[in-house]
C-alpha cells in the first residue's frame, strides 16, 4: 500500500522536530502537532507519508500527513525503520482482529474491531454490525489511502458491505476526492437501519447517519452489569438514547422503565429496539415510558419519583478543553438531581465520555454532588473504564468512564 517511488518523484518528506515531541514520539506517542515541527524540506500533501528524523539524523518515525490540521502527522510506526507495505498493513489489521479473539460469541456481533490510535492507525475507526462494517475516519490524511485499504480490510473481516463516515470537519475535505458521509466503499446498497446482537438483544444501528457510527458500543459491559442489578427496580434510564439501558434492565426483570430524552428520534429508536424483543417475554411484559424533555430540566421540576435505579449516561459535555470546567459543574449538578430521584437503597449509575474530564475528576464531581443531595453516605459499588474492545493505546483515548453508587437506606444522622 505504499505509494510507488518514481524518477519523478519529490524526495521523502522529511522532518525534524523538537526535543520535547522526539521524546513522546519514542514513547509511543500518536500524534505529532504542527508547533512541534522545527524543520521541513518542502511542503507535504495530504495522505502522504513522511518521516521523522531525529537530532543526530537517525530515523523516528513514519506516518500519514496532514498539511492542515494542528495534528500535522499521524504516527503510524516509530522505533527501528520499516517499510510499510501491503504485507506491513495486513499484518497491522490482522493485529487488531486477533486482539480480539476469544472477547464475544454468537450472542454479540456488535462490537469494535479498530481503536483508531489504540490499534496502530490513529484517526480510523471500523466497528462490526452484524455483516456490516463501519469504517469512520477522524483525519483528512485517510482519504488517499482508502482505495487501497479496502480490499485489505474486505479480505480479512470478510464483511457482507462496509459504509464510510466522516468526522464534522473533514466532510468538505472528503467532497473533493468523492466520498460523502453515509457512502457504501463496498458491497450492497442499504436503505436503513442494520440490525445486530449484543448479549442476545436485538439491536438496530443507524449506520448512515447516527450517531458516532450508529450506535453506543463502548457501554456493553456497563449495560451488562445493570441487567445484573435491576431485578424488582423501578428504573430511570435519562439520555436514553436509543434505549440500550433499557432493554438490559427490562431483561434483568425490572419492575418498570422510563426512558428520559429530549430528542423524539432517539425514543422512537428505542420503541423500534423494544419491538425488536418482543420474544422476550421479560422486555415485552417490562412496563415502559417515554419521556420527551430536557433531562436537567425535567430532573430540576419533577418532585421524589422513588426510582430504585436512576442511569445518567449524557453525550460529552466538554467537546473542547475550554468546556472542561463547565462539563465537571453539570456532572455534579446531574448526579445531585438523579441522586434525589432515587428510593432508599437505591443505586445512581453516572456514566461520562468526556476526554477532557480526567477520570478522578468525574467520580469526585460524582460524589460531591451526591453529597449535596444530602441522604447520609453513599456506597461505591462499581467503577469502569473502557470496554475490553476499546482499548486505550494513550492518555488521550481515555474517555469512558462510569461509576455507581447506592443510597443508604435510611439517612444516619
Amino acid at each position: 500500500m505504499d505509494h510507488k517511488d518514481t524518477a519523478s518523484a519529490p524526495a521523502r518528506l522529511r522532518l525534524r522536530v523538537t526535543a520535547a515531541a522526539e521524546s513522546k514520539l519514542r514513547a509511543g506517542h500518536p500524534w505529532l502537532f504542527s508547533d512541534s515541527i522545527r524543520e521541513q524540506n518542502r511542503p507535504g500533501t495530504l495522505g502522504e507519508l513522511g518521516v521523522v528524523y531525529d537530532r543526530k539524523d537517525r530515523f523516528l518515525a513514519i506516518g500519514l500527513f496532514d498539511p492542515e490540521s494542528p495534528i500535522r502527522m499521524r504516527i503510524l510506526h516509530a522505533g527501528p525503520p520499516v517499510q510499510l507495505d501491503p504485507a506491513w498493513w495486513r499484518a497491522r489489521l490482522l493485529s487488531a482482529k486477533q486482539r480480539r479473539e476469544g472477547l464475544f460469541d454468537s450472542q454479540t456481533n456488535g462490537f469494535r474491531w479498530i481503536s483508531g490510535e489504540s490499534d496502530g492507525l490513529p484517526g480510523l475507526v471500523i466497528d462490526r454490525y452484524g455483516s456490516t462494517l463501519v469504517l469512520k475516519l477522524y483525519s483528512g490524511s485517510w482519504l488517499p489511502w482508502l482505495a487501497n485499504l479496502i480490499p485489505q480490510v474486505t479480505e480479512i473481516f470478510t464483511p457482507e458491505r462496509i459504509v464510510l463516515r466522516l468526522s464534522r470537519n473533514i466532510q468538505d475535505l472528503a467532497a473533493t476526492c468523492g466520498l460523502a458521509e453515509g457512502k457504501i466503499l463496498y458491497g450492497p446498497d442499504l436503505g436503513g437501519a442494520v440490525l445486530f446482537l449484543e448479549t442476545g438483544i436485538h439491536f438496530e444501528a443507524e449506520v448512515l447517519r447516527g450517531q458516532k457510527t450508529g450506535f453506543f458500543l463502548d457501554q456493553r459491559e456497563n449495560r451488562r452489569w445493570v441487567e445484573s442489578i435491576a431485578q424488582g427496580k423501578r428504573v430511570l434510564n435519562a439520555f436514553s438514547f436509543s434505549g440500550g439501558f433499557s432493554l438490559y434492565a427490562a431483561r434483568g426483570g425490572a419492575a418498570s422503565v422510563t426512558d428520559l430524552d429530549i430528542s423524539a428520534h432517539a425514543l422512537a429508536s428505542a420503541a423500534r429496539n423494544v419491538h425488536l424483543n418482543q420474544t422476550d417475554p421479560r422486555i415485552a411484559g417490562c412496563p415502559r415510558e417515554a419521556v420527551q424533555a430536557d433531562v436537567f430540566e425535567w430532573l430540576s421540576q419533577a418532585g421524589p419519583s422513588g426510582f430504585d435505579l436512576v442511569i445518567l449516561d449524557p453525550p460529552s459535555l466538554a467537546k473542547r478543553e475550554t468546556e472542561r470546567t463547565g462539563a465537571i459543574q453539570a456532572y455534579r449538578r446531574l448526579a445531585r438531581l438523579g441522586w434525589q430521584q432515587l428510593a432508599p437503597g437505591g443505586v445512581l449509575v453516572s456514566a461520562s465520555c468526556s476526554a477532557h474530564v480526567e477520570t478522578e475528576e468525574f467520580y469526585q464531581a460524582v460524589c460531591q454532588g451526591v453529597q449535596e443531595a444530602g441522604s447520609g453516605t453513599a456506597e461505591i459499588l462499581h467503577r469502569t473504564g473502557h470496554p475490553p474492545d476499546h482499548p486505550i493505546g494513550f492518555a488521550e483515548a481515555d474517555y469512558l468512564k462510569c461509576i455507581s453508587l447506592r443510597r443508604p437506606l435510611r439517612k444516619v444522622s
